[in-house]
């Protein structure tokens, strides 16, 4: 059989292989499988593009606003390094499993390097079944009348844990938009306190399967008094309403963030790791 040596692009003849292999990992892949279930594999469509090394089971990557290996052994990842690096750099991040994303990451950073910041240890961290602690029945969906309100919060998180402000470049219009289309979507979810927002949280990504829970935040005011914990429950359960089983992913070094958490009921799974641009 004909190896083959480099780095391919694929397109939707290759959908069954690619569903199988994001169906094998469904936790790890959900960012990219909600895409691909959404809209296939066509670049355009899919906002990014899915390469492969020897057929999907043997390597796969996405690369768009994220790089995102998925699949591979060394030479795989050699492979889409190569590829990225003859493309220039594009994405913001370099982010997925921690023994795919490291040694990619050794391949690039002479080049791309170097990083903002490089996150190596991200627990990933799934919850089965319903939560361990007694959800917040007052966080609910945030409605798009409450988008200037909820926005703020939106910010202070963003800045908080990426550690620049996702209004520079374009005045905040493209991030807006972003946070506008998880409200409409109903992906985004508050507790508001005499009209502030005390605690934020938004399901990134849901593929069949899995909700990838992002932006868990508690206003400084009132962190301390349990917030987080039954906040982020209560997005758990909404999760389970819709079949999914709750995912999340959180930096090692934030230990009141994985203690609440584990609180929660969520357990690691598997370790991520994050190169920041």
């Amino acid at each position: 059989m004909l190896r083959v040596a480099g780095a391919r692009l694929l397109d939707d003849r290759h959908r069954s292989g690619v569903h199988d292999v994001l169906d094998a990992d469904p936790v790890a892949s959900c960012m990219v499988a909600a895409r691909v279930e959404a809209v296939g594999l066509d670049p355009w469509r899919l906002g990014g593009e899915l390469w492969s090394h020897g057929g999907p089971a043997e390597g796969l990557c996405f690369s768009g606003a994220n790089l995102v290996p998925l699949r591979g052994e060394r030479s795989a990842l050699r492979a889409f390094a190569d590829r990225a690096r003859r493309a220039g750099r594009a994405c913001s991040s370099l982010v997925g499993r921690a023994e795919l994303v490291l040694p990619m990451w050794d391949e690039l950073s002479s080049v791309w390097g170097p990083a903002r910041e490089v996150r190596p240890d991200q627990p990933l961290m799934t919850l089965t079944g319903m939560p361990a602690v007694p959800p917040d029945p007052q966080v609910r969906p945030v409605r798009i009348e409450e988008l200037d309100r909820y926005l703020p919060a939106a910010v202070a998180m963003f800045t908080e844990e990426v550690g620049v402000d996702p209004r520079d470049g374009d005045g905040g219009a493209g991030y807006r938009a972003r946070v506008a289309e998880l409200i409409t979507s109903g992906r985004a979810f508050a507790r508001f306190q005499d009209g502030e927002v005390v605690f934020k949280a938004e399901i990134g990504a849901l593929s069949r399967q899995v909700g990838q829970i992002q932006g868990v935040w508690v206003h400084p005011a009132w962190r301390g008094h349990g917030f987080g914990t039954s906040g982020t429950a209560s997005v758990a359960v909404a999760l389970g309403a819709m079949g999914r089983c709750a995912s999340l992913y959180v930096n090692a070094f934030n230990s009141p963030a994985r203690a609440a958490y584990q609180r929660v009921g969520f357990t690691q799974v598997a370790q991520f790791a994050t190169v920041l641009f």
